[in-house]
């Protein structure tokens, strides 16, 4: 465990995970996720199918599915997947947003950001365009429950606290997620991301699950 990419800071984190009983939450974790997994690419073909018609019919020259580089566990590198919802070159229309950043720390939040799509709003609202990260869920890039997996450049201004929340995989959701999502500060969901990891447990998981689904149909926080 102590060979990170990213060092831990308290030592409590690395106990966590040291003991015993640990390895047969991480089994089935990993159980919960690969079923959750398949089960959720299978359920919501059809609503993947017509999403993706939507995004095609809006902009037919481009593609429906976005890639991009994030961090995951140990601070390694993963492509994750997810609808498109922004317009293209939307990572090189960024810098001329910062200084409207809505959000301080490490993070990019902006309420009536420019570079979204009349379908992204829509999307990005209910967390549709997340979906596609059940992919990363089956590859084990990333798991149903966890922290959000950040950008390079977010963890680039990172502090060694901050760096904690990479000691486990990241997630399709999490406490941040089902807590007040994009209303809270970067440090808030650090907390709260190192509160999970502290207190981590398949019923914790279960129920941070079952929460996001009642966050996603009333997408107040969301944008």
């Amino acid at each position: 465990m102590r060979d990170k990419l990213y060092p831990i800071l308290h030592e409590e984190i690395y106990q966590t995970f040291a003991k015993s009983d640990r390895r047969g939450y991480f089994a089935a974790k990993r159980l919960v996720d690969l079923v959750g997994a398949v089960c959720g690419l299978v359920l919501m073909t059809p609503l993947l199918g017509v999403v993706a018609a939507m995004i095609k019919i809006e902009s037919p020259k481009e593609s429906v599915f976005f890639k991009q580089v994030r961090i995951g566990k140990d601070g390694r590198e993963f492509c994750m997947f997810k609808f498109r919802s922004m317009c293209v070159g939307a990572e090189e229309k960024l810098e001329e947003l910062l200084d409207q950043n809505e959000i301080e720390g490490a993070m990019f939040k902006m309420k009536e950001d420019p570079r979204i799509t009349k379908i992204g709003h829509f999307i990005r609202r209910h967390s549709i365009d997340e979906l596609p990260q059940l992919w990363n869920v089956l590859k084990g890039d990333m798991s149903l429950v966890g922290p959000r997996p950040p950008l390079p450049r977010e963890v680039d201004q990172y502090t060694p606290y901050d760096k904690q929340r990479l000691a486990v995989l990241p997630g399709c959701t999490g406490l941040w997620q089902i807590s007040g999502r994009s209303n809270l500060s970067f440090d808030e969901m650090v907390e709260l991301d190192l509160e999970y990891i502290s207190n981590a447990s398949v019923g914790n998981d279960a129920r941070i699950i079952l929460k996001t689904v009642g966050v996603v149909v009333g997408a107040g926080d969301a944008y």
